[in-house]
Formats: structure tokens, sequence, C-alpha cells
């Protein structure tokens, strides 16, 4: 056997892209197996007398979407006009999830409510942060018959005639099908989404089993390593599981329907498996994280990657987004969600070079405060990075959390420091600014003063390198009305780049090089 094809990294998608979720906001409908997730949670500090187990002090009980209703509102969270077509009990479970689901925008009228079925239930209890017990509530059947024609009628409306609003295109741009073995998906949604399958422009596909799918398809299907593996009918692979999954490339799209194959391997990353003759793609993972952590994560995931595909985004950047998206989660606790914000400050901090537009920008810095982090901005040409740059963006960088250095574009500083000016152009000084250690995110502006940029940003900290005061500079008043506070650091004089510029054009040519 010929050894499997190099693996090419994935390249960071782009910060903008999260925005460009959300001002396109495509329209989604997600079927699959809706549940509820619940959380106690509380401190052990003593045995039961009755057992020997921890006894745990309820100090917090919340609940959260899981499943199918999960990706919904990862999805809703990103911008997308999201649809949940799934089967609810008529339980106080269901109640609380399809106000969870509301609270999140997601619309679930065409839903099927049945009468004595339970909803779909998962809770954890933990112990001081220790997961100790879990306990479920799963139907003991498929839907009732008439449900089943229901849900499958519900899915035709959905696909054909959705939700119409002003100006839009009058159809849906995906469908992610979140199979979970809990019953709702019959083969009689199989069928009739196989009926639908030609007005469906991408159809992904997160499944358990995803053998009974392959014959409608789908467009990407997201198995887990323990998934993809039974999909061959093979054992789990315990090692290089990135060498194994790529080994059995086509073997895997074969029996995916022909489908783009992302298989998630946890801590190793995420391996793309095109259906086409493009080459492997991976991304590695950010970090490990106990699986407590993980929970949603998947659905998270295959959300991210719609989202962003139907926004226009290469398989690549989908698959990076995809991943970020994950890592987000990954670090909150319990069931969480990725807001558009969180996902372009993530992506932000992957590509730091990357100038953000002023929109981006707001998104990422609103997620910074909600997470309490004081916000450092600056600004300057940067043509010509020196060491007078490096100390005094050091020196900002330490009075905050999160250090913004805005760009003069390429016309604001020829206006400013003459027309043989810049040297470089935006793109190239924001790649090496953005590069530095102590720089978060980088934008540009076009007048002659970041003073609207202030204003939309309103900064905690406005930092200044130069022989300034405070009282001389324009921006003084403008941050001291918003509440932030304006600092002027050290002023290497011999330092500028004017001064550089000088030295270079006057420096005498020719000669012996010493």
């Amino acid at each position: 056997m010929n050894p499997p094809a190099p693996i090419a990294s994935v390249p960071a998608a782009p910060a903008a892209l999260a925005g460009r979720i959300a001002s396109r906001r495509p329209r989604v409908v997600v079927i699959g197996d809706a549940l509820l997730d619940g959380w106690l949670a509380g401190p052990a500090q003593r045995v039961g007398r009755d057992a020997p187990v921890p006894v745990v002090e309820l100090a917090m009980s919340a609940t959260a979407a899981g499943g199918a209703a999960n990706v919904a509102v990862a999805l809703g969270a990103l911008g997308v006009d999201v649809e949940l077509i799934t089967v609810f009990g008529d339980d106080p479970d269901g109640l609380a999830l399809r106000r969870t689901l509301h609270e999140h925008g997601v619309r679930t009228e065409r839903s099927v409510i049945e009468l004595g079925r339970p909803t779909p239930a998962k809770r954890r209890l933990l112990a001081a942060g220790q997961p100790i017990a879990r306990y479920d509530v799963t139907p003991d059947r498929p839907p009732r018959g008439p449900t089943q024609l229901a849900l499958v009628e519900a899915l035709t409306e959905a696909v054909c005639r959705p939700h119409r609003m002003e100006g839009d295109r009058g159809r849906i741009d995906a469908v992610v099908v979140a199979d979970y073995g809990l019953g709702v998906l019959t083969s009689r949604v199989r069928r009739r989404l196989a009926r639908l399958r030609p007005r469906i422009p991408l159809l992904a596909v997160d499944a358990h089993v995803l053998r009974p799918w392959a014959a409608i398809r789908p467009d990407v299907v997201t198995p887990s390593a323990l998934e993809a593996a039974a999909l061959l009918g093979e054992p789990v692979p315990v090692a290089d599981r990135v060498r194994w999954a790529t080994a059995r490339h086509r073997d895997l799209v074969r029996a995916g329907g022909g489908a783009d194959v992302v298989v998630t391997l946890d801590v190793d990353g995420v391996v793309r498996l095109p259906g086409g003759d493009e080459p492997p793609g991976r991304h590695a993972a950010a970090r490990r994280a106990p699986e407590v952590q993980a929970c949603g994560a998947g659905d998270t995931f295959v959300a991210t990657y719609t989202a962003a595909s139907c926004a226009g985004a290469e398989p690549a950047q989908a698959l990076a987004a995809a991943q970020a998206a994950a890592d987000v989660v990954v670090d909150l606790p319990r069931t969480a969600v990725c807001t558009s914000g969180a996902l372009a400050a993530r992506l932000a901090a992957c590509d730091r070079g990357r100038v953000l537009d002023h929109r981006d920008l707001v998104a990422v810095i609103d997620e910074h405060r909600r997470a309490g982090h004081r916000v450092v901005f600056t600004n300057g040409c940067f043509d010509v990075l020196h060491r007078g740059h490096v100390a005094y963006l050091r020196q900002a960088r330490e009075l905050g959390d999160v250090l913004v250095v805005a760009l003069n574009s390429d016309a604001s500083v020829a206006r400013l420091k003459g027309p043989q000016r810049p040297v470089n152009p935006l793109e190239d000084r924001a790649g090496v600014v953005g590069a530095l250690d102590g720089v978060d995110l980088v934008t540009a502006f076009e007048a002659d003063s970041p003073v609207e940029l202030l204003e939309l940003l309103r900064p905690e900290v406005y930092a200044k390198g130069g022989d300034y005061t405070p009282q001389m500079l324009p921006e003084t008043p403008v941050v001291e009305r918003l509440g932030g506070e304006v600092r002027v650091l050290d002023y290497l004089s011999d330092h500028s780049t004017s001064a550089i510029v000088a030295r270079i054009r006057t420096a005498p040519t020719g000669g012996s090089a010493r």
C-alpha cells in the first residue's frame, strides 16, 4: 500500500468571516433529535450515612439546549436565520427547551409536540466541578405514525416554503441533520429528505451512525474517530489517528456517500477528507480540555462549518472557523455557545496581522468587555518599525488586557508625512505590528485623527508615545468625555521613523562595506 499523501495545514480563517456570516444571515433548517441538557452542581464535603457516596450541597442548577437544539442555538448565535424541525414531548422539559430556543431566536413553530412522549434530557451532577453522575431521560420508542407524518410535512414546508423576510431570496441555504439516535429521524424522514435533496444547496450530516444517510448524498459529514471507524466497520484507532484517517480517505468518502468527510479527533484536531481531488487538510486543536467542558463542541463545530460555508467561505476557511468556535465553547463551562463576537475574537487572535474592519473590531471588543477586559488603544503610522515603537507598545500593553493599534491609512500617512511616505503599505505595516507579542488587534483609519474610532470603541486607556502632554492631544477631550484616561508614554527622540528615513536618504552611497 502506498503511504498516505502529506496533509496540508489549514490557514487561519479571517476574523471578518464572523461578520460576513452575520451580515449575510444565511437561512438554515436543522432537523434532528433535540434534548435538554441539565447541570446540577455544588460542594461535596461529606459522605452519606446511607451509602458511601458524596453528598452534594446543591448550589447551582442550569439547563441548556442540547443535540439538534444546540446546533440550532449555535447557528443563531452566529447571526444565522435558523429553524428547528423536531419532536418535543408535552412535559416540563419540553416546555423549558422550547423556551430556551425562543430566547435564542430559533424558530420552532413547525416542530411537533407529541402527547405523552418524554422530551430527551441529560442531567449531570457535579461535585466541586467533578462529574460524579449523569441520569438521562430517553423515549423508549420512535414517534407515533401521525407524528412522523407531521414531522416530514413540517420539513417539506421548511425547505419548500421557508419563512419570508423583506428583500430575501425566498429559499434556504442549508439543511443540517443532527442524528443522535434518539428516534426522531426515522426512515420516513430520510426518504422525504431524499426527495427534497435537489432543493437543498448544502446538506450537512452530523450522525452517530452515518451509513443510513449515505444514499442521500450529503455535501459534508462530520464524524468523530469512533463514528468514522464504525462507518468502515473497523475498530477505533488508538494511535496516530490522523494518519489512519488520511490512509482511508477514499474509503471514508465512498462510505459517506461522496461527501466531504470532516473527522473530528479531539486533541489531535480535525482532518478534512475532500470528496473531490483536493488533498486532505488538517487543523490542529488549540489545547487539551476536560471532557466535561467539551459538551456541545461537536454541535458548535458543525453549526459553524455550515454557517461559514453558506457565507461563501472556502472549505479550509470554514474548517478553521469551525475549529475556532469549538475551541471557544471548550473554554466555557457547561453547554455553551460561541457568539459572532467570540468567533471574531478567536479568529483575530489566530491572525493578528490582519487589518480588522471597524464592524468586526467592535464585535471583538464587545466580547473582551463581556470578559471584563480593560481596553487600551493607540494609533500611529508605524511606517518603519523601530526600537522606540516596540518599547512604547510594550508599555501600552501593560496598561490593560487588550491592546488595539490603529494604523493611519496610506493616504492619511501621505497627508501627514509627505508624498514620499509611507515607505511600507498598510498591509505590510499591519503584518509587522501585529506580529509583536503585546499587540492584540490591528485596524486602520482614513482620517488624520482617530477621533471617530475612539467614539466607536470607547477604550479605557488612550496611549500615545511622543513628546506631548495630554492637553496637546486633540483626542483627549473625547477620551475623557467617554470615561477613559489618556497616558503619554516614553519617547525615544533618536528613533523616529522620519529620522531613520532621513538618515537613509542622506547616507553616502558606494564604498566598501565595513
